[in-house]
C-alpha cells in the first residue's frame, strides 16, 4: 500500500498506517455489520425525495447515531434517501478524491475508486461529503480537490470550539482569503498504554507523562510508534516545546534525549505497536487512542493515560469533493448539523471512541458519566490546553526532520 510522503503536508499519521486486527480505524467491514447497516439505510429511503451519498471511514460513525438519523428524517419534512460507502483507510478517501477530480478533468467516466460492493443502492459517483483526516488537508487543498464550505450555512458551526475552526481555516491557493475546508466530527490523541498488572507486580510508579519514557525501571520495555513526527514530537514536548516546533537544530539537548529514548525502546511499529504489549514483550506502549480504548475494554489488564504535559491530536472531517455540486445541499447540511448535536455527539464519542469536538465546550454535568469519567477519550482541560494539531511543515523543518529520523533510525539498525 502506497502512503503519503513522511514529512510534506500530508504526512504519515495513524490512519495510513498498515492495517492493524486491532485497529478500530482500520477494521474491515464484515457481513453482519454490513447487513444490519443496509437494514438501518433502507429505513431512510423515500420517493421523489433527495439523496445523501456519504463516503465515511469505516467506525468513525456508529450504527446508532445513523438510526437516529434515519428517525430524524422521519421526524421533518426534509424527505430523503441516505446512501454510505465504508472505507477502511483514510488514504484510500483520499485517493477516491483525486480519481474524482482526474475523471472530471478528462471528461471520463468514474469507476468505483474503492472496490466495495455499496450496501443498499449504488451510491452516486461523487458523493456529497466524504471523511478525510486534518492531515490530509493541505493536500487536498492544494490540489484542489475539495471545495469550501460556506459556515454561515451550517447553525452550529459558532459553537464548535475554536481549536478546530482554527484546525479547518486556511487560506484558498485561489487568492480569495481564508476559507473554511471541512467540518470536524471526531479527535482523537496519542497516549501512553501500559500493562496495570506487571506495573503492579514489580511495584513500579504508574505512567503519568512523556518523561516517564526515560526511566532507567522501564529500559527495553517500551514501544514506540515508527513515526517521526511522533517521537520527535514527544520528545520536543518533554523538553518543554512545540510538537510544531521548526528548527529542531535550535533545541539544547534534543538529539541526546532522542538517543536516550531510543536506549529504551525494544519495538518500532505503527500497525502492531500492542501485540508485544498483550504478549508481555513490551510493558508500554505509544499509540492512538482509537487503538487504545477499545483494547482496553476487553482487555482488564491494559490501562491507559494521556500525558499531562500535552499529546498530538487528530481530528476527522467532512470534506466536498470538488467535483460535487457547488452548493451543499440541504441534507448534507442536516447531516453535518445532526453529528454536532449534543445527544448525537455524546453518542458518536462513546461508541466510536473519539470524542466530537463539540463536548470539548460542553458543561460536565450535562455530559454521560460514562464520556465525563473517562480520561483517555475526554482529557483533563488542563491538558487539552496543552495538547497540539500536528501542522504541515516547511521544506527547511522537514529537512531537519528528516535528517533526525535518519540518523535516530540508522542507530536502531545498527
Amino acid at each position: 500500500m502506497s502512503t503519503p510522503e513522511l514529512f510534506g503536508d500530508s504526512m504519515l499519521n495513524k490512519a495510513t498506517s498498515q492495517p492493524s486486527p486491532l485497529s478500530s480505524r482500520r477494521l474491515f467491514l464484515t457481513g453482519a455489520i454490513g447487513l444490519t447497516l443496509g437494514n438501518l439505510l433502507s429505513g431512510c429511503a423515500r420517493q421523489n425525495g433527495q439523496t445523501l451519498s456519504i463516503q465515511v471511514l469505516n467506525g468513525s460513525i456508529p450504527l446508532q447515531v445513523i438510526a437516529e438519523f434515519r428517525k430524524h428524517l422521519k421526524q421533518t419534512s426534509t424527505a430523503g434517501t441516505l446512501e454510505i460507502g465504508l472505507e477502511t483507510q483514510l488514504q484510500k478517501l483520499f485517493e477516491a478524491l483525486q480519481s474524482w477530480k482526474r475523471s472530471a478533468q478528462t471528461k471520463t467516466p468514474t469507476a468505483n475508486p474503492f472496490g466495495w460492493v455499496p450496501l443498499i443502492n449504488k451510491p452516486t459517483v461523487v458523493p456529497d461529503l466524504v471523511t478525510l483526516g486534518d492531515y490530509w488537508l493541505d493536500k487536498a487543498i492544494q490540489q484542489g480537490l475539495i471545495q469550501p464550505f460556506n459556515p454561515q450555512h451550517l447553525p452550529g458551526w459558532e459553537q464548535l470550539p475554536q481549536p478546530w475552526q482554527d484546525l479547518v481555516t486556511r487560506t484558498s491557493p485561489t487568492g480569495a482569503g481564508d476559507r473554511v475546508w471541512g467540518m470536524p466530527y471526531r479527535w482523537g490523541s496519542t497516549v501512553i498504554a501500559y500493562r496495570q498488572d506487571i506495573f503492579k507486580e514489580k511495584g513500579l510508579p504508574l505512567p503519568t507523562d512523556w518523561s516517564d519514557l526515560w526511566r532507567s525501571d522501564l529500559r527495553g520495555h517500551i514501544s514506540l510508534l515508527d513515526q517521526p513526527r511522533e517521537v520527535i514530537g514527544l520528545t520536543l514536548k518533554k523538553l518543554g516545546q512545540s510538537y510544531n516546533t521548526a528548527n529542531l537544530n535550535a533545541v539544547p539537548n534534543l538529539k541526546a534525549e532522542l538517543a536516550a529514548l531510543n536506549r529504551q525502546v525494544k519495538f518500532y511499529s505503527s500497525d502492531a505497536y500492542l501485540q508485544p504489549l498483550l504478549l508481555g514483550d513490551t510493558w508500554l506502549a505509544v499509540g492512538w487512542s482509537t487503538d487504545i480504548l477499545p483494547l482496553m475494554q476487553r482487555v482488564q489488564t491494559i490501562a491507559a493515560v494521556v500525558p499531562q504535559s500535552g499529546t498530538a491530536l487528530w481530528s476527522d472531517l467532512w470534506v466536498r469533493p470538488a467535483t460535487a455540486p457547488s452548493e451543499i445541499s440541504a441534507l448534507a447540511a442536516d447531516w453535518v448539523r445532526f453529528c454536532w448535536q449534543p445527544d448525537i455527539a455524546s453518542q458518536l464519542s462513546l461508541l466510536s471512541h473519539a470524542a466530537s469536538p463539540m463536548v470539548v465546550t460542553t458543561d460536565p454535568s450535562k455530559l454521560p458519566a460514562a464520556l465525563r469519567q473517562n480520561s483517555v477519550l475526554l482529557p483533563a482541560a488542563s491538558v487539552q490546553k496543552a495538547s497540539e494539531f500536528l501542522k504541515p511543515l516547511d521544506p527547511a523543518a522537514i529537512k531537519q526532520y528528516q535528517a533526525t529520523w535518519k540518523s535516530l533510525r540508522q542507530v536502531v539498525a545498527g
